[in-house]
């Protein structure tokens, strides 16, 4: 029990004018958050699709924006990188999952309708992770701004020419300095170097170790932190003042960042055609995304909704002791409240979402986006990875498996279901949980995370 509930009853603690046990009244799922007990929350704010889209300052030309200067770059990201292989162009595979859906059926005790995809990020090209998204486009973005201001290439040139010495001359007087709890710190510094940038990571302490000295062997300098991802952060930016060529890449707040990860859904778009996936109002998508700031799922999860309109539906997976968006979300205040707040211990396995106050600007933006949130433990984080590289033979790491919980948790809310007419269309609907991160993790940890999460399955 956390001991926050021993306390509910004081009215000396207070939140935003309001003690914990009011808050706990007004919003029952505090209670449970609180004592970091897994929760399933649909968001009642939720608007008709392209009413909410509306409201916003980007549209869909920002994102087709976005999809056509990674194309602009894919030349130089194939000549730099020689395990691209798709022309420079850096995505994952959408596999389906037969196997491991059966196998989840027994594991959660109910019937999983519906056909299961991975979408497999973990095994993105370069970083190994969903990171790849936003954070080499916010690089990639940089040097190209810096290189179109200098005249050294046209929005028309063969991109290939930014490795040339006179492009790397001019990238190694500026500086990228980002904050991290691991995989967009390994992104954004694997990018910078090859652009030739000089980086500096700053890292929690929940980044795991090899992540650090990953980023160290390659040259970039890495500052770690006793503190969570908001120490990092916040250490990160403030280095970044007042230099004109130092470029902060704020993980909160990024709209390039955001607008990386939002092309995933026109990648998305092709791959279920591709498929003879259908998508519509009797076909409905539903998209499971781990959440850990919030930058990633929410530029993927507002790129879908611009793409599918209403026929999607994007739910957020966090760790039970880092409810971070859930929280900002479900109380309205956003980033103006993290779990520490509750005292929740923001202590987590899943490095990757181990965050504590979520971003603003995404809960803010898609706060009628977003469909709804769960939480789910660290041992069924485990639990499930262990599955899937039973059932798929696929590694990845805790936070990428808190996806694959979201199949249970909608098929077994019957309100949610019946309120959206769902009710008659569980066998057509299509499930993608988006595996994040994996393939970079040293074979000795990959290897124990299998065996504990096997261990927990056989206790």
């Amino acid at each position: 029990m956390n001991i926050l509930k021993q306390d509910l009853s004081s009215e000396n603690t207070l939140i935003h004018s309001k003690s914990i046990s009011q808050w706990c009244k007004s919003h029952p799922l505090v209670m449970n958050l609180i004592d970091t007990k897994p929760v399933f929350w649909e968001n009642l704010r939720l608007e008709e699709t392209q009413h909410a889209l509306d409201k916003l300052a980007i549209s869909k030309d920002n994102l087709l924006d976005s999809s056509d200067r990674l194309d602009r770059f894919a030349p130089f990201l194939s000549k730099v990188f020689s395990d691209i292989k798709d022309h420079g162009i850096i995505e994952s595979e959408l596999i389906k999952v037969d196997s491991l859906q059966d196998k989840l059926s027994e594991y959660f005790s109910i019937p999983l309708p519906g056909n299961l995809y991975l979408k497999c990020d973990h095994q993105l090209a370069i970083s190994g992770s969903i990171k790849a998204r936003g954070g080499f486009y916010e690089v990639l973005k940089l040097a190209e701004e810096i290189a179109l201001s200098k005249g050294l290439i046209s929005l028309n040139d063969n991109y290939s020419k930014l490795s040339d010495s006179s492009c790397q001359e001019l990238f190694s007087k500026y500086k990228i300095v980002v904050g991290s709890t691991g995989n967009l710190g390994l992104s954004i510094g694997i990018m910078s170097k090859k652009i030739g940038f000089e980086v500096t990571v700053h890292m929690s302490s929940d980044a795991k170790q090899w992540k650090k000295d990953k980023l160290r062997d390659i040259g970039v300098k890495v500052y770690e932190y006793e503190g969570d991802y908001e120490e990092a952060v916040s250490a990160g930016r403030q280095t970044a003042k007042g230099d004109k060529y130092c470029h902060f890449i704020d993980d909160e707040n990024s709209i390039d960042l955001f607008m990386g990860y939002a092309v995933a859904a026109l990648r998305l778009e092709n791959q279920l055609k591709a498929q003879s996936i259908i998508v519509d109002k009797d076909h409905p998508l539903f998209v499971y995304l781990p959440c850990g700031v919030g930058g990633a799922p929410g530029g993927i999860c507002w790129g879908l909704k611009t793409v599918f309109k209403d026929n999607i539906h994007c739910f957020f997976a966090e760790p039970t002791h880092s409810p971070a968006m859930l929280l900002g979300l479900y109380t309205g205040l956003h980033e103006k409240i993290s779990v520490a707040d509750l005292g929740i211990d923001n202590k987590t396995q899943a490095d990757g979402l181990a965050v504590g106050r979520p971003s603003g600007f995404v809960g803010k933006n898609l706060e009628h986006l977003i469909n709804g949130c769960y939480t789910l433990s660290d041992d069924t984080m485990f639990e499930l990875l262990a599955l899937t590289y039973q059932c798929e033979n696929l590694t990845l790491e805790p936070s990428a498996a808190a996806g694959i919980q979201g199949i249970k948790n909608v098929l077994e809310n019957k309100t949610y279901l019946l309120k959206h007419e769902l009710d008659t269309k569980l066998n057509n609907i299509t499930h993608i949980a988006w595996t994040t991160g994996g393939n970079m993790v040293p074979k000795k940890q990959m290897e124990e995370f299998i065996g504990y999460g096997k261990q927990l399955l056989i206790d």
